[in-house]
């Protein structure tokens, strides 16, 4: 198959043929006011925490989705990272979530990991092949990269990203600190995303490496998320924010301040994007999420609110 933007071979999915047109699609809203939405979420769907807190207790596996659904917008698609899901699990996550819900689905670590993104093609192939039925739903294929993917790999990501068919978005996240520290590096990536129109990823953890850890879930988030400075730029129309606070509600509702304007600018200058909102141990992330949800709103007011989710339980007389 030929890619249309670049002339060179195309990884395409089983049963599926490249998309027809002579312009990348700038995914970018008209503009106005009334048109911005923004998309919140979280790391999982199904969370033992929740069931009875925020959701409704003893969901049966094939409606914690669509309760999951009613309080956000969006969701990390963390688990297709360990293993890629049978396409009927697949075309049941649709059947749960509206037409403009958004996934963002993490490559297989067989693809970015133990290849790193190197003769690909057969496990990718596979991958696109079983998520298919979430047709726009999945908003964006997230390349998650190993701390040890340097600049120095440069040429093979520029490669990958080129080979990619261009009916999916694509968002990458580094972790080697080279990108974020060094200019050359940093201006390198983002030309070598640009070029495919694909997203860089922030992941902030500023607020979580600030002070000491005071709980066993922010000590455990030390040993395991990467502590690297902030990024808030965005290089594509549909901005993907990951942003990971504290086991202390206040701390991190203080913590992603910063992002409310950032994040209403982009609403205002007609980008669509999606933040997910994490803590250490995610207990009030569902709350979270929509809180930050209705802190943007406040600044943009035009923005229609999230629907209101389905209750944990039967309504009570008192």
């Amino acid at each position: 198959m030929i890619n249309l933007y670049n002339r060179v071979d195309v990884i395409i999915p089983a049963g599926r043929g490249p998309r027809v047109t002579t312009s990348r699609p700038s995914g970018r809203s008209s503009g106005t006011l009334g048109s911005m939405k923004l998309h919140v979420g979280c790391a999982m769907w199904s969370y033992a925490p929740w069931q009875g807190r925020w959701l409704p207790p003893s969901l049966p596996p094939r409606e914690r989705l669509s309760a999951y659904a009613s309080w956000c917008n969006a969701v990390e698609g963390n688990t297709t990272f360990y293993a890629t899901p049978a396409r009927d699990i697949v075309q049941s996550w649709a059947a749960q979530t509206d037409p403009d819900f958004r996934f963002i689905l993490k490559l297989p670590k067989p693809i970015t990991h133990e290849r790193r993104l190197t003769d690909v093609d057969e496990p990718l192939r596979a991958f696109l092949s079983a998520i298919e039925p979430l047709g726009a739903r999945a908003h964006t294929l997230w390349i998650q990269l190993p701390p040890s993917f340097s600049p120095g790999d440069l040429g093979t990501l520029t490669g990958f990203l080129h080979r990619l068919p261009r009916e999916y978005r694509y968002g990458v996240e580094v972790r080697h600190r080279a990108f974020f520290e060094h200019p050359r590096s940093e201006h390198e990536l983002e030309k070598a995303l640009g070029d495919v129109d694909a997203e860089w990823v922030s992941f902030d953890t500023t607020v979580l490496f600030a002070t000491p850890p005071s709980s066993d879930g922010e000590r455990e988030a030390w040993r395991k998320k990467p502590h690297l400075p902030r990024r808030s730029r965005a290089l594509t129309a549909r901005p993907v924010v990951r942003y990971i606070g504290r086991d202390d509600i206040d701390r991190t509702v203080a913590g992603w301040q910063p992002w409310l304007d950032t994040v209403a600018g982009w609403l205002r200058e007609g980008r669509s994007p999606t933040v997910f909102i994490h803590t250490p141990d995610n207990v009030d992330a569902l709350e979270l999420a929509r809180r930050f949800h209705d802190d943007v709103r406040a600044r943009v007011p035009e923005m229609a609110p999230l629907p209101e989710p389905i209750p944990a339980g039967p309504p009570t007389l008192f």
